[in-house]
């Protein structure tokens, strides 16, 4: 008996590997070598040279993966990697769960299908903190699972552990606990209020978070000012009903599989002790309606409700006359991908999506965050342009008198990043936007300035500008028309008639004191 399952126990590990080699393959060949890095990454990667306990625009988490990256090189193929890997874990997540609520090798498959083939291999594919929170919070749950299996105390720790680093990621986890807490309350699981062992938990999540919340304090709350911001330029748009959409079309090749797991909780008995995981779903989403939040923050909602839908189905098709029946519910997502690979990556010329934008326009990709529909979806437009940027910018920097005495000052983080990370000759681009208004070295002389600036403000800089210094011309822009940064101007300044490390270190107070009122 034991040798039989050893052999099933040794049978499923190396399918487990051989779905996460799966994902890693699909997760590099998805993106076509025609695209630089995304906006958001460049920033990113540049928190690795300035490590702290926090950032305007994230928690500090990936300062510290963007370390890892600097130490191993730097490389595209270190920057995909660890999204990937965070897609991969998730994967592993949901079969140990799966596990856990004794699922046979059906339900092993079917679940590692349904996360494998799904919204997540795009998300997977951009080295952002979204990858990881949505690992987070798959982890997070399936630790309640364990807990309600056992109610032993050590998982209440290791879900404060989850929650702590999860918030140290991204703030979005937050959400979690406020669509938990109703449904926990409305269930017998309440009890759990009861036990000291929670609130030593909540303790020991408290400590790990304090230095982050000590950070933010001691800075004016800019996670304030950011998500102040982030709701009058970008959330402003958000169509409640197009948010709801949305979180349709994630896991669409699973959506039988999603349903079937929330029947199960309403219906199948031995889900009983897992029920307020139903309640959990609409309360967060209510939440997040509530506060107009991006559809894709709601992504990390759904790996744990596979699980449960995996289950309940090889438990309706545990018959032997069904088993045509589970080789086609294990079909279904793969075939739902095949259009997704056709329109959903990063794996097609901007070209091709021009060509086809009546199909891309009925998918809701052209719609970028201002609004409008656009001639590719805003994540590519995003991906292009950067390094004929930086390129363009290092050529400037080489011909300049006293090169080493020149600023580079940038319009947006995407643009400094992008520089920072492709310059040839050890360019420190920066910007007063974002984190990089806290990263400017002020303690060498400035003579010249290279200014990077976006085409609709193209005349003002100019006449703004050029009095201050002897030369002054636009010496180029870019090119790409795909590129979010399309026209983006690159103004060269030389020989300056005022003290510029004087003028920067004063727009740099007045944009701090703006943050922070």
């Amino acid at each position: 008996m034991n040798l039989q399952l050893d052999a099933k126990t040794k049978k499923n590990t190396w399918i487990l590997v051989g779905f996460v080699a799966l994902k890693f393959l699909l997760q590099y060949v998805l993106i076509s070598p025609e695209y630089d890095l995304q906006r958001d990454e460049y920033l990113h990667l540049d928190q690795a040279h300035h490590l702290a306990w926090g950032y305007q625009s994230v928690p500090p988490v990936t300062s510290w993966i963007s370390s890892i990256i600097s130490l191993l090189g730097n490389s595209v193929f270190w920057v995909k990697f660890f999204p990937a890997l965070f897609g991969a874990l998730t994967l592993v997540v949901v079969w140990k769960a799966i596990a856990a609520l004794n699922g046979n090798r059906f339900a092993l498959i079917l679940g590692a299908t349904c996360v494998l083939f799904s919204a997540l291999l795009r998300l997977n594919t951009l080295y952002q903190p979204n990858s990881l929170d949505v690992l987070c919070w798959t982890t997070f749950y399936f630790i309640l699972i364990k807990y309600f299996n056992t109610e032993r105390s050590k998982w209440l720790y290791a879900a404060a552990i989850v929650f702590a680093f999860g918030f140290l990621n991204k703030y979005n986890i937050g959400f979690l606990i406020l669509g938990l807490f109703p449904a926990l309350l409305l269930s017998p699981q309440r009890k759990v209020f009861l036990r000291k062992e929670l609130y030593l938990a909540l303790l020991l999540a408290i400590i790990l978070v304090l230095p982050n919340i000590l950070w933010q304090y001691n800075n004016g709350f800019p996670v304030i000012h950011h998500l102040n911001e982030l709701a009058e330029t970008q959330l402003v748009n958000v169509d409640r009903l197009g948010f709801l959409k949305s979180q349709l079309s994630f896991f669409i090749g699973s959506l039988f599989v999603l349903i079937s797991g929330l029947y199960g909780l309403l219906f199948y008995k031995p889900f009983q002790k897992y029920r307020l995981f139903f309640g959990t779903l609409f309360f967060t989403l209510i939440v997040f309606l509530y506060f107009r939040a991006k559809d894709y923050y709601a992504i990390g909602l759904y790996p744990i409700y596979l699980t449960f839908g995996s289950v309940y189905l090889s438990i309706l098709l545990k018959e032997e006359n069904k088993k045509y029946w589970r080789w086609a519910a294990i079909a279904v997502p793969m075939v739902f991908f095949i259009p997704m690979y056709q329109f959903t990556f990063p794996n097609k010329s901007p070209e091709y999506m021009v060509a086809h934008s009546s199909t891309y326009k009925k998918l809701g990709m052209l719609r970028w965050e201002d609004g409008k529909d656009h001639l590719i979806p805003q994540d590519y437009a995003d991906m292009l342009g950067w390094k004929e940027l930086a390129l363009k910018v290092d050529a400037l920097y080489t011909d300049l008198p006293n090169a080493n005495e020149t600023l580079v000052l940038c319009d947006n983080y995407g643009q400094a990043g992008a520089i920072n990370y492709y310059t040839k000759v050890g360019i420190k681009a920066t910007s007063f936007n974002a984190d990089y208004v806290d990263w400017f070295d002020l303690d060498q002389k400035y003579t010249n300035l290279i200014r990077i600036k976006d085409y609709s403000e193209k005349e003002d800089e100019f006449k703004k500008t050029s009095p201050y210094f002897d030369t002054a011309v636009i010496a180029d822009s870019i090119t790409n028309p795909y590129a979010r940064e399309f026209k983006t101007r690159i103004f060269v300044f030389t020989g300056a008639k005022i003290d510029v490390n004087k003028r920067i270190k004063k727009e740099i107070e007045e944009v701090k004191t703006d943050r922070n009122n």
